[in-house]
């Protein structure tokens, strides 16, 4: 077989540099003396490209380790239906009428009781949920029937079904779509909802805080920048915007992605870069990287196939790896984020292996509808060593808030606070015992917790047992005629200086020592139906209270008069 001046010609414009060569008898050969210059521009192999996520793998759990038995949502709404913090599960169910989620520890695995207890305040179906970032005992869920709910999660999970809410958040004229918390300030959510509407909330207070009207159609998603200071959102209209979240002003837009399905955004981290994920005119998958200041033209579009369900994009900023799971897709791609052209770079999809020594950089929580169960799987990067990887493990964004909610609104940015991942560093969730603010603020805010939220126990009025005969005369002038007739206080007249205190009387002394809360002279009226019901639900308190102070006082006079009739046989008997 002979090559021809031809072949070479075509095959040197092509830009690969062979060896061409010809059998004829022994193995003689000819050689293009051409193919043996390097070339100028770039080499035609570039070799692998070097990378300490290369070999990472998605390891499944087994099936002890999974969460059987969970009546999941189907649900066609394009959310996660899932959120995990480092002690709770939330799986959003399905129900016959209204809305409810479980919510499980995060260690009670295996087949899970078809009777657990649920959060079922919500009167729709509930449409996405997401835990606070700096408690991991509240959690945030919006619903069909257009309200933002926040629930308070005792450690221990729930004993039984939870109806009583934090707060109620009400602004939305329509079902509310998607929630999300502030990455740095304390008690920030915004919410966006099917009346193309984002509202800015601040939970610690129950009001609104900035209501955003620059969507002609229904949002589908919305992701923080790293300070929280920009937010990000796609349309139905095919666009993708860059938002002040404070002054609801569009810094920047641009059009998307062509097609007419669902797109989703998220922020790369602090790199002023955004990833977007939709369909082309086609209905081909898409993967685009933006950047924040110029949203003309994507800075690279990667198509990835030709499936139905809409993808997600999950980023980690302490790795810089980017994962696409897709709604039906039985598989997780995983991409690594750099700072130059192309920007990303594909690793793999996800696979299972069970090697020796594991690293594990990001876990999913899979739900299969169809079989009932949440299935974790972990992203595992293979090393020898055993000991702490710092590369793998950089200092991460920890559960305390940089600023509070009034810092950030009076315009300050503050990157998160960071903490160390080494094996034996204490991490806990921020839980201030300081609360500035109105009563109705503290009652709201999100490091409530049921102590916090009955607080008002603490003040009381002490009961004022002292005979009549040693009180002041400006003390006896605020007593009135009807209190000083009562039998209690003809009692306390004519044994005022007899009466000793029972130490049975334990329990009784401590339900009357406990203080009704005083009323501020400069408490506020409710203004709005959160307030009122906060109002209504503390009277409720207040008078059960005072119920089993009536109990208990009942049961002291019966111990009083018990103790005059024996104190007249004992008069009788010495007379």
């Amino acid at each position: 077989m002979l090559f021809t001046d031809e072949n070479v010609d075509k095959d040197t414009e092509s830009g690969l540099n062979i060896f061409h060569a010809f059998d004829k008898g022994k193995g003689n050969a000819m050689v293009d003396n051409r193919a043996c210059n390097k070339p100028v521009e770039k080499l035609w192999f570039r070799g692998v490209r070097s990378s300490k996520f290369r070999h990472v793998f998605g390891l499944p759990a087994k099936r002890e380790r999974c969460y059987d038995n969970v009546k999941i949502t189907k649900n066609a709404h394009d959310s996660h239906f899932c959120a995990v913090n480092p002690k709770f599960v939330a799986v959003v169910t399905e129900v016959a009428g209204g809305g409810a989620f479980l919510v499980l520890p995060i260690d009670r695995t295996g087949r899970i009781d078809f009777n657990v207890s649920r959060v079922t305040g919500h009167r729709g179906p509930v449409l996405d949920i997401k835990w606070n970032p700096f408690n991991d005992n509240i959690i945030a869920s919006c619903s069909d029937d257009c309200t933002i709910k926040l629930w308070y999660i005792p450690d221990g999970g729930l004993s039984s079904h939870l109806t009583e809410w934090l707060i109620d958040l009400h602004g939305h004229k329509r079902r509310v779509g998607y929630i999300e918390w502030h990455p740095t300030a304390e008690n920030i959510l915004v919410s966006a909802g099917f009346d193309h509407l984002i509202i800015l909330w601040d939970v610690g207070k129950g009001e609104a805080l900035n209501v955003i009207d620059c969507h002609p159609d229904v949002i589908y998603s919305l992701s923080f920048n790293k300070d929280g200071s920009r937010l990000a959102t796609t349309c139905k209209d095919k666009k993708l915007r860059i938002i002040d979240p404070r002054s609801g002003y569009v810094i920047s837009e641009g059009m998307c992605h062509a097609g007419t399905r669902s797109s989703k955004v998220a922020y790369l981290g602090g790199s002023g870069r955004l990833v977007t994920t939709g369909f082309a005119r086609h209905s081909d998958r898409q993967i685009a990287i933006w950047a924040e200041d110029s949203l003309a033209a994507p800075l690279h579009v990667e198509t990835v196939d030709s499936s139905s369900g809409v993808i997600f994009p999950y980023y980690d900023a302490d790795t810089s790896m980017l994962y696409l799971a897709g709604k039906g897709d039985g598989n997780i791609r995983y991409y690594e984020v750099v700072d130059e052209a192309p920007w990303i770079h594909f690793l793999s999809q996800y696979l299972s292996g069970s090697p020796q020594n594991l690293s594990e950089v990001f876990r999913f929580y899979k739900l299969h509808a169809t079989r009932g169960m949440c299935e974790p799987i972990s992203m595992i990067v293979p090393r020898k060593s055993d000991q702490f990887q710092e590369d793998l493990y950089p200092d991460t964004a920890a559960p305390v808030p940089a600023l509070s909610a009034s810092d950030w609104l009076n315009g300050i940015n503050r990157a998160p606070v960071l903490m160390s991942m080494k094996t034996g560093v204490t991490v806990r969730t921020h839980k201030p015992k300081a609360f500035k603010g109105s009563d109705a603020a503290r009652a709201a805010s999100s490091d409530n917790n049921y102590r916090m939220k009955f607080a008002f126990l603490s003040k009381e009025t002490i009961p004022d047992y002292r005979p009549l005969e040693g009180l002041p005369e400006s003390e006896k002038s605020q007593k009135t005629s009807s209190n000083q007739s009562t039998k209690f206080q003809q009692l306390q007249q004519m044994f005022g200086n007899n009466i000793v205190q029972n130490e049975d009387d334990d329990l009784s002394e401590k339900i009357m020592n406990i203080k009704v809360p005083d009323r501020d002279e400069f408490e506020e009226s409710p203004k709005n139906e959160y307030q009122l019901q906060r109002a209504y639900s503390r009277q409720c308190e207040e008078l059960k209270l005072l119920r089993r102070q009536l109990a208990s006082r009942d049961r002291r006079i019966q111990d009083l008069e018990q103790l005059i009739t024996k104190l007249q046989q004992q008069r009788k008997l010495k007379q």
